[in-house]
């Protein structure tokens, strides 16, 4: 079914659900069995033996006792097929011929959106007749010999090359724009792929040449990009596809769409560095390894990492690189602690990859090297110890690590903020209690030491007050086309800054522009990325569903964060007060 434009009214989510039959739903991916009034089944989200997960029919709605999952039918859409938000609703609605209804944009705006839509889809159709190229010419191409040989050499069947659908780029600067026939349209639609790169002059070359080729899918398994691999070991050895309107790194994963088509359970995710890695190692049996793409971790690949598992595991390699990006990995991880997740760092000898490991000792071998890894508590007190100047029991060594711990633990919350307190106490020596009020966090967890008061600013301090960035979600989630009005870059940049208050308002103005001004995509990024508590403090109260009371909120609270911006409370630069009231005004044209 076609995407229309604008926002899904809530009215017509609500009627979906009534009409829609979850047990329906759930049971045409995962059998389910009488139980009296309910249904039951082996969770689908995490390992069990017994039957824990269950569907109650006149609720419409499913719960885990083991895991916690719990949902109504879109939640399980999203979760179980890996689908956004929108993309569930309009699945869900073409299984019971409903036409997804639109709303709140203007003819233009919807002119707009239908062009967007329209050119997306096309670019879809762009990356499959270059991904079907790619595979025709490593069956085919003269110079594709020397790839097969190396497919074979890294010991890989052609049974998974055909479930990676990996392919070849044979050598030459036009062998894609002469393979696919490109007339200037097609040559455009390439160029915003990233499959063709635009010289000063208009000379066109392809960007990936002499290379084995790994198509990045999505969710829905379409293609959106491209990895290459040399042959040898030319520098780089691995070229990616840029961002494009159709790719995001930060919200892509190698291999994790083949992991979602196994249909198995795994109880965690292997997180590698390379594609080859995450193909080697499903060509040994293990399919539940994925990879970044040329790019750090980030809250987004975390978010969508714990939709599939409880539990990740980090495997880098052992030097000074590996051991960075552990670091902000686990960084990103501490505020995502909770109920039954966790996550693991493996470190793998110098020299040494996934891809090798595995073939030098085996899989059991290595999946015993999974079972052992570090878990975050370890990897975070054994890195800080390392890093002090004193032995770890003296005085001064006691103070350093305190001092070092402190704005990691406040980075946790809840039940892990306290447990990590508790650790280090007992490392140090001190009650748990003290080195709560010492690092000014509370958790509410010390017995009866209770006058610790909260931290004023950080992740651990508890608001009493919607603060600005927070006003502006409120108003977002009531009027959510109205995010149009920030540039793309200006959610960006929130998303960057150390106040969590701004990296709401961020995430919310981009999960929203990216989902057809959907509210409820803004509510389910919250969820997903560590701002349950920002959210019930948005959630306190409720504006009246009124345009002019609604639109004068929206003005004032612009020009209060053009003031914000101005007096640089953010620390952040390129947004000046003039741009603000720019965009102000335009809102007051609303």
């Amino acid at each position: 079914m076609v995407s229309q434009t604008g926002s899904i009214p809530r009215s017509f989510i609500e009627n979906l659900l009534a009409r829609a039959d979850l047990v329906q739903v759930i049971n045409q991916r995962v059998p389910l069995k009488k139980a009296g009034a309910t249904y039951k089944a082996c969770c689908p989200f995490h390992d069990e033996k017994t039957p824990s997960f269950n569907v109650n029919p006149s609720k419409q709605f499913y719960h885990c006792f083991g895991c916690g999952a719990s949902g109504d039918a879109i939640k399980f859409l999203m979760e179980y097929d890996g689908l956004s938000f929108v993309e569930a609703v309009e699945a869900l609605a073409a299984q019971y011929g409903m036409e997804v209804p639109r709303e709140k944009l203007s003819a233009k705006q919807q002119q707009q959106q239908q062009i967007k839509q329209q050119q997306q889809r096309d670019l879809y159709d762009v990356m499959h007749l270059a991904a079907k190229f790619y595979r025709h010419q490593l069956r085919d191409h003269p110079a594709a010999e020397e790839a097969k040989q190396y497919l074979k050499n890294r010991g890989l069947s052609p049974e998974i090359a055909k479930t990676y659908v990996i392919g070849f780029a044979p050598p030459g600067w036009d062998s894609l724009m002469k393979g696919l026939q490109a007339d200037a349209k097609l040559k455009q639609q390439l160029i915003e792929v990233g499959m063709l790169v635009e010289k000063e002059g208009g000379k066109l070359y392809d960007r990936f040449r002499h290379r084995i080729m790994f198509p990045i899918r999505d969710g829905r398994g379409r293609v959106v990009a491209f990895g290459g691999r040399v042959l040898g070991d030319d520098q780089p050895k691995y070229l990616n596809s840029p961002e494009t309107p159709i790719f995001h790194k930060s919200y892509a994963l190698y291999g994790l769409y083949e992991m979602r088509q196994t249909r198995e359970k795994f109880d965690h995710i292997l997180v590698v560095e390379g594609y080859m890695d995450v193909v080697a190692l499903a060509q040994f049996g293990l399919r539940n390894a994925v990879a970044t793409l040329g790019t750090a971790t980030t809250v987004d690949h975390l978010a969508m990492l714990f939709r599939q598992v409880n539990e990740v595991v980090f495997c880098f390699d052992g030097d000074q690189a590996g051991l960075k990006a552990a670091w902000k990995a686990m960084e990103l991880s501490l505020p995502l602690m909770e109920n039954e997740r966790s996550v693991k760092f493996l470190f793998l000898p110098e020299g040494e990859d996934p891809d090798s490991m595995v073939r030098k000792e085996g899989l059991q071998a290595f999946q015993a090297r999974i079972r052992n890894a570090l878990s975050l508590s370890e990897f975070l007190l054994q890195g800080l110890q390392s890093r002090l100047n004193f032995p770890v029991h003296s005085i001064e060594g006691r103070q350093q690590l305190v001092s070092l711990a402190q704005p990691f633990i406040q980075l946790a919350k809840g039940l892990y903020q306290f447990l990590l307190v508790e650790g280090l106490a007992k490392l140090v020596e001190l009650p748990t209690w003290r080195l709560e009020k010492q690092m000014n966090v509370y958790s509410g967890f010390a017995g009866a030491k209770r006058d610790v008061k909260p931290a004023k600013q950080g992740v651990s301090g508890v608001r009493k007050i919607v603060t600005l960035p927070l006003k502006l979600v409120r108003i977002l989630l009531k009027r959510p086309v109205w995010a149009e009005f920030f540039p793309e870059k200006f959610a960006e940049d929130l998303l960057k800054t150390t106040q969590r208050d701004y990296q709401v308002l961020g995430g919310a103005i981009k999960s929203i522009m990216e989902h057809s001004f959907v509210a409820d995509a803004a509510l389910y990024w919250l969820t997903q990325n560590g701002f349950q508590a920002e959210l019930e403090l948005i959630q306190q109260s409720e504006l009246p569903d009124d345009d002019a009371f609604l639109k004068a909120e929206f003005d004032v609270a612009i020009v209060a964060l053009a003031v914000a911006i101005d007096e640089d409370r953010l620390g952040r630069s390129g947004w000046d007060l003039t741009e603000m009231i720019k965009l102000q005004s335009l809102a007051s044209e609303k």
